[in-house]
């Protein structure tokens, strides 16, 4: 098995793309989402970050208020800095466990999906293939001004917290452009996945593994790998 990482800006579509690939029927390790369970009433990340940051940043509900903790933390980079050494190990570790489940079934590779793919570069050195969704910056500043009701003033400090797209596509290794129409970037996320399911990257991984007795070494083997690369 191999990993392919998945990332982009915000408000670029890599959530679209990322849906995409999953309907394909590739597995995909969706941080996103491990984020927001992760702080779900009565879990450990929630109490330590109620306790850091008050009830403030809570519904009655006991539920976290996402846009109240995110006008904190985007308007302080010291208090951005706190929720990610409170967020990160946990959800790094949800991660190492749906990547060993992956490798346990047989899967020939799997996608990550990881907003802060580059920003932490915990994985990236580690990726067989990188993969940025991209659009004009212009297009990307009037979605997220839609979709979250955003001021432009707003937008623009959620974009410029982050490393600059241009920055991000020098370092993939495969750029899927999401400014035209859906149906044209359905056909690069198909045609990026016929490529990677034509690579033997994971015939190499299980002749070096094998299998039997050895497939359960590989186990311990590939788990003390991903713990080395910092997948914590």
């Amino acid at each position: 098995m191999f990993l392919v990482g998945l990332t982009g800006g915000i408000a670029t579509g890599k959530s679209t793309v990322s849906a995409m690939i999953r309907d394909m029927g590739i597995p995909v390790v969706d941080a996103d989402l491990i984020a927001r369970q992760i702080v779900e009433p009565g879990k450990r990340v929630s109490k330590k970050i109620r306790a850091e940051f008050g009830d403030e940043v809570f519904l009655d509900s006991g539920e976290l208020d996402r846009v109240k903790l995110g006008k904190v933390i985007f308007s302080d980079a010291t208090k951005r800095k706190i929720i990610n050494k409170i967020t990160h190990p946990e959800i790094y570790s949800e991660i190492r466990r749906q990547v060993i489940f992956n490798f346990l079934k047989g899967e020939q590779f799997v996608v990550l999906d990881l907003p802060l793919l580059y920003e932490s570069n915990k994985v990236a050195p580690y990726l067989y293939k990188t993969i940025v969704v991209t659009c004009d910056d212009e297009m990307q500043l009037e979605r997220l001004m839609a979709r979250n009701q955003f001021t432009e003033k707003e937008a623009i400090s959620r974009i410029e917290a982050q490393m600059p797209l241009d920055k991000k596509c020098s370092m993939a290794d495969i750029i899927i452009e999401n400014s035209g129409s859906i149906e044209a970037t359905r056909k690069q996320v198909e045609g990026i996945i016929k490529l990677l399911r034509s690579s033997n990257h994971h015939i190499y991984n299980r002749a070096v593994y094998g299998g039997g007795f050895l497939a359960i070494v590989s186990v311990i083997v590939y788990f003390l790998l991903v713990y080395v690369m910092g997948i914590v």
